[in-house]
C-alpha cells in the first residue's frame, strides 16, 4: 500500500515556489554565518529578518539600536534573540546607522544591514567620511529577481541608488553586478544594456553609453561577462523579437543582468515585474568596502532572508579596495529616497 503524501496547509500550498531565492539561501548557508551589523531593527519586520537569517546560519547579527526597545519588541513578537549581539545606541536611527557603519569600519562586522530606518539614513552613514567604507568603485544596488517560469535568476541594476549615472558610473555598476553574478555561480553572465531602441542614436544618450560600455568590455575595462547594447527591453528579453528585428545578439533572449539607463527606468521595470509578473526579489548594495543588505517592510520572508544570503555571498567575493583619498565624485552620493517598497 502506497504511503500517503503529507497534507500541506492552505498557506503552504498557496505559497509560490521561489527556487532561485531558495538556492541562494542554500549556497550562502554553506559559507556563513558572517557577522553583520543591523542598523536600528526597531520594527517587527526588520528584527524578524535578522533573526530568521541568523536561524538559517547566514548571519551573526549585531543588533545596533536602543537595546531595551529591541528586547521588548522581540518579546512582543516571540522572536528569540539567542545568538544575537546587542549594541546599545540612542533611539535615533542616524546614531544607530553611524554606530553600525563603525562596526564595519573597524572589522567587527563584514556587512551592513538595514533595519527600520530610511534607506537614505543608512546609506548616508555608510558613505560618510567617518565610516571610511567608500571604495575606489561607485556604490550601486543590484536586485536578484525570482520570476515564475524563468529558469534562472535575473539581476537588475541600478534601480535604487544612482539617479542619473554617467558612463564611468555605469562601468562600475556593470562590474559590481558581474562580480555578484559570479558569486551566484554564473560563470560568464550575459549583460543586456537597456535603452529605448537598439540602435545608437546621438539624441538618446543611453545608447551612446551602451555602445561605449560594450567597447570597454572589448578592451577589458569591464571583465567577466558578455555585454550587448543598446537593447530595447523586448529585444533583451525575447529572442523572437530580436530575430524579427534582424538583431544578431549573443545576449538577446537570455540575459542574466539587465543594466538600466537610469533610476527612473529601473525602478519602473523592477516594480512592474514584482507587482504584475509575481516576481520576488532580494537586493544588496555593492561597490562599498562591505556589502549593504537592504530589506523593506513589504518584502516577503523568503525575500528578506535571500537579501541576507546575497550579502553573505558578496562578502565571499574580493571587495573593492577602500578609497585611500575620497574621490571628488564620491563626496556626495545622490540617494534615491523612499523608492524601495515599504
Amino acid at each position: 500500500m502506497a504511503t500517503p503524501e503529507p497534507v500541506k496547509s492552505a498557506a503552504a500550498a498557496a505559497a509560490p515556489a521561489r527556487p532561485h531565492l531558495e538556492r541562494l539561501v542554500a549556497l550562502a548557508g554553506k559559507r556563513g554565518p558572517v557577522p553583520v551589523a543591523v542598523a536600528y531593527p526597531c520594527d517587527a519586520a526588520s528584527l524578524e529578518a535578522a533573526v530568521l537569517a541568523a536561524q538559517a546560519r547566514l548571519i551573526d547579527p549585531i543588533l545596533v539600536g536602543p537595546a531595551e526597545r529591541i528586547r521588548a519588541l522581540a518579546a512582543r513578537n516571540a522572536l528569540d534573540l539567542d545568538g544575537c549581539r546587542l549594541l546599545d545606541s540612542t533611539d535615533d536611527p542616524r546614531d544607530a546607522a553611524a554606530l553600525a557603519a563603525a562596526q564595519c569600519r573597524d572589522g567587527i562586522a563584514q556587512a551592513l544591514m538595514k533595519g527600520s530606518l530610511h534607506t537614505d539614513e543608512l546609506l548616508g552613514a555608510a558613505v560618510s567620511r567617518d565610516a571610511r567604507l567608500r571604495s575606489e568603485r561607485r556604490a550601486s544596488h543590484v536586485f536578484v529577481l525570482d520570476m515564475p517560469g524563468l529558469d534562472r535568476p535575473l539581476l537588475i541594476t541600478d534601480c535604487v541608488v544612482n539617479i542619473a549615472p554617467g558612463l564611468a558610473d555605469k562601468r562600475d555598476i556593470a562590474q559590481s553586478a558581474i562580480d555578484l553574478a559570479h558569486a551566484l555561480g554564473i560563470a560568464c553572465p550575459k549583460v543586456a544594456i537597456l535603452s529605448a531602441v537598439e540602435t545608437v542614436n546621438p539624441a538618446i544618450p543611453s545608447t551612446l553609453d551602451a555602445a561605449a560600455l560594450c567597447k570597454m568590455a572589448d578592451r577589458k575595462q569591464i571583465r567577466g561577462a558578455v555585454l550587448d547594447g543598446p537593447l530595447a527591453f523586448d529585444l533583451a528579453i525575447s529572442a523572437d523579437s530580436a530575430r524579427t528585428k534582424g538583431i544578431d545578439s549573443p545576449v538577446a533572449g537570455s540575459p542574466d543582468i539587465l543594466l538600466v539607463p537610469n533610476l527612473e527606468a529601473g525602478n519602473i521595470v523592477y516594480k512592474q515585474l514584482i507587482y504584475m509578473a509575481q516576481a520576488d526579489c532580494a537586493g544588496v548594495v555593492l561597490g562599498m568596502h562591505v556589502p549593504i543588505i537592504l530589506t523593506s517592510r513589504s518584502d516577503s520572508v523568503p525575500s528578506r532572508v535571500a537579501s541576507c544570503a546575497l550579502g553573505v555571498l558578496a562578502v565571499q567575493r574580493k571587495q573593492p579596495r577602500p578609497a585611500d583619498a575620497v574621490r571628488p565624485d564620491l563626496d556626495r552620493l545622490d540617494l534615491a529616497v523612499d523608492l524601495l517598497p515599504r
